[in-house]
């Protein structure tokens, strides 16, 4: 601890949740000294900071950049905010990136967060020590390294650390057979920033996420030639010129050819991978004991906390969220961790925990690699840490406009992004498409309410 025996907290990052982590940080001096914000590049807003280059910058360090140049959110803004801090008026409900980024620079004008940032500085290590008196018994030795070749190296000591590392950097690329035999261009959605240079090419696209189906439909507006290729049910929304679908691809043959399940063929110009991304933790001390399995991060009470180190916190790890809300309610349930109004149970019962509720999920048929996906899971999560952390919950219209703008989504892929939604009080909502008609609720959802 500092000497006015203030807890200490490093927070590694400054994307939206090491933003929201200094921000609550910040609001109880009572208890917690300033934060110190380590951010590898010279931007906050992390996965929201466009870069037009790929690859690796004149430094030889990688672009870790994911954004591509035309992307609009695909949550309505009135949900995406952080609970305290709304979005302007005047901005349609789904915004373009450039938006995003300048309304987290706007949160961190507004709380006061930009003295507390260490830009161009890289983690290399966090390692824990044991102290006498320390909160647990714990405290962490964080190494950084900065200047223009990252050679200046600090050590400094810390209560807690709060990561916030993000998740978007690091291509996964199933191993398919034969895949290094494939004779086109093949990429990663990472590495995608435009539809141009693909105007008028066969692309199949392997993976029918978020960004997969916008990807879809910029090509299909340069005159792409798409096969999407997912093992989900077949779409039934109606799809973009252009574009069809497939079974997943199994293997490419010795020529070259994609083969899809279903034994069906294709030898296109482009395979473009939107199969996520891993997670890496390179800087963690490996008897921290975190591991990455089939992009699970286990073992971690809550998702957050791994039970032999808890002054440690893994923030956003989850996928299928509400992104801004969702640090908002993480960063509160760790300070309420630290600060001692959430009394963590033993070790011994939060590895039972992890158990059990691992074991509950697979029992509902969720794959290991889906754990974190929470998707429609996220709001009982949510409430669930509210409670246990004694802090307001999100208001009730929260859940039911995310859960209505995913149903609008899956109906009508192609226009649910020109719909406006107006908040009207803590549990109603309306929504208007693009000629100013309001439309109904989707049924399924107004049963939740």
């Amino acid at each position: 601890m500092s000497g006015l025996g203030k807890l200490r907290v490093a927070v590694i990052g400054a994307g939206a949740a090491g933003l929201c982590a200094a921000r609550h940080l910040l609001s109880r001096r009572d208890t917690f000294a300033t934060p110190v914000v380590y951010e590898l590049t010279k931007n906050i807003g992390g996965t929201w900071v466009y870069e037009e280059r790929v690859g690796c910058y004149d430094n030889g360090l990688p672009i870790h950049r994911s954004m591509y140049r035309d992307l609009r959110t695909n949550i309505p803004k009135e949900v995406m905010s952080f609970p305290d801090f709304t979005f302007a008026k005047h901005l349609p409900s789904f915004v373009h990136h450039t938006e995003v980024r300048k309304y987290l620079e706007q949160y961190c004008d507004h709380f006061c967060l930009w003295d507390h940032i260490q830009f161009g500085t890289s983690v290399a290590s966090v390692t824990p020590v044991d102290v006498k008196g320390g909160w647990n018994g714990l405290a962490w030795d964080v190494t950084s390294n900065d200047g223009v070749d990252h050679s200046k190296s600090t050590t400094e000591r810390f209560d807690a650390v709060m990561v916030c590392n993000g998740h978007f950097y690091d291509p996964y690329i199933p191993a398919i057979p034969g895949l290094e035999k494939f004779k086109g261009r093949l990429m990663h959605s990472h590495d995608y920033r435009s539809a141009e240079p693909l105007a008028g090419k066969s692309v199949v696209l392997l993976g029918a996420g978020l960004s997969g189906l916008d990807i879809a439909m910029e090509l299909s507006n340069v005159d792409a030639q798409v096969i999407l290729s997912h093992g989900q049910r077949p779409l039934t929304c109606p799809l973009p010129p252009g574009v069809q679908q497939a079974p997943p691809v199994t293997s490419v043959l010795d020529d070259g050819t994609l083969e899809f399940k279903n034994g069906e063929r294709a030898k296109p110009e482009v395979f473009l991978f939107c199969t996520g991304y891993n997670f890496t933790f390179a800087f963690l001390d490996k008897k921290v004991g975190v591991k990455v399995q089939e992009h699970l991060v286990w073992p971690l009470y809550k998702f957050l906390i791994p039970p032999a180190y808890p002054s440690l916190f893994i923030v956003g790890i989850c996928r299928a969220i509400c992104p801004f809300p969702h640090f908002h309610i993480q960063s509160q349930f760790v300070l309420s961790v630290l600060d001692g109004s959430f009394r963590l149970p033993s070790r011994e019962e939060m590895v039972k925990d992890i158990e059990l509720d691992i074991a509950a999920r697979c029992g509902r048929g969720i794959a290991t690699r889906h754990i974190l996906k929470l998707d429609s899971e996220q709001w009982a999560y949510n409430d669930e840490l509210a409670h246990l952390g004694g802090f307001k919950a999100l208001p009730r219209y929260w859940s039911n406009l995310y859960e209505s703008n995913k149903v609008f989504r899956a109906r009508d892929m192609l226009n649910y992004k020109t719909y406006n939604y107006t908040v009207l009080d803590n549990m109603e909502w309306k929504v208007h498409d693009l000629h100013g008609q309001q439309l109904q609720k989707p049924l399924a959802v107004k049963k939740q309410m």
